[in-house]
């Protein structure tokens, strides 16, 4: 899943990045709210965590403006300040739910995670593609009645493809799920995370498309 992060703070900011990341989050991360506002016009987020008091655009009408477009990617808003009126008004324009400063890595975590299954709800959570099941909401994978350790980036490839199984899915693609848009490394990463999931799921479950990508598919069919 991709999330954006909006905090002039930079070390705050950084901080966060690393910590989500390390859950397989892709995150990005910008400093300004009229950067942040086109940013997420821009992109395909799961969440945008986006802090109030921001050079450029304050998060409250970057809030309203994402709102007034009919973008419903859940936000989770930060603030330094503290009282119900501002809890209230980020509310109002929008927000989905509200976390004051300082606050607990933790309980920021768990606020993403329930922001992000109440998104879900109504759709299909677990994807299952033959006997392979991959479920995004414990991020736990199994083979038939095998459970499978994947890293968090592995997980991240995998959830792309699972997501559009029978699909080729691109390199560029899996990139863009999977890293955050100021990674500049090797795209040939993509090819190492796939040759990892193929040692542990079997080569059979992913196929490669010569110039286009990979497909998931029914491994046992």
């Amino acid at each position: 899943m991709r999330l954006l992060i909006v905090e002039d703070e930079r070390r705050l900011a950084l901080s966060l990045a690393r910590g989500l990341e390390a859950e397989g989050f892709a995150v990005d991360v910008v400093h300004d709210g009229l950067e942040g506002l086109h940013r997420a016009r821009e992109g395909t987020y799961d969440l945008i965590v986006l802090d109030i008091m921001l050079p450029g655009l304050n998060g409250y009408r970057v809030c309203a403006a994402l709102r007034a477009a009919g973008d419903e990617v859940p936000i989770l808003m930060l603030t330094a300040k503290d009282g119900e009126y501002d809890e209230a008004e980020g509310l109002d324009t929008g927000a989905d739910d509200y976390l004051t400063k300082p606050f607990s890595y933790v309980v920021l975590l768990a606020r993403v995670r329930a922001l992000l299954r109440r998104r879900g709800r109504g759709r299909v959570e677990v994807l299952r593609v033959g006997a392979l099941t991959v479920d995004p909401g414990s991020r736990q994978v199994a083979v038939g009645e095998r459970d499978v350790a994947l890293t968090a980036k592995e997980f991240a490839v995998l959830e792309q493809l699972a997501t559009r199984a029978g699909e080729v899915v691109s390199k560029a693609e899996i990139l863009e799920h999977a890293w955050d848009f100021a990674y500049e490394g090797d795209g040939n990463i993509v090819e190492v995370h796939v040759s990892a999931l193929r040692r542990k799921l079997g080569a059979e479950w992913i196929r490669t498309v010569r110039g286009a990508g990979y497909r998931l598919v029914d491994g046992r069919a």
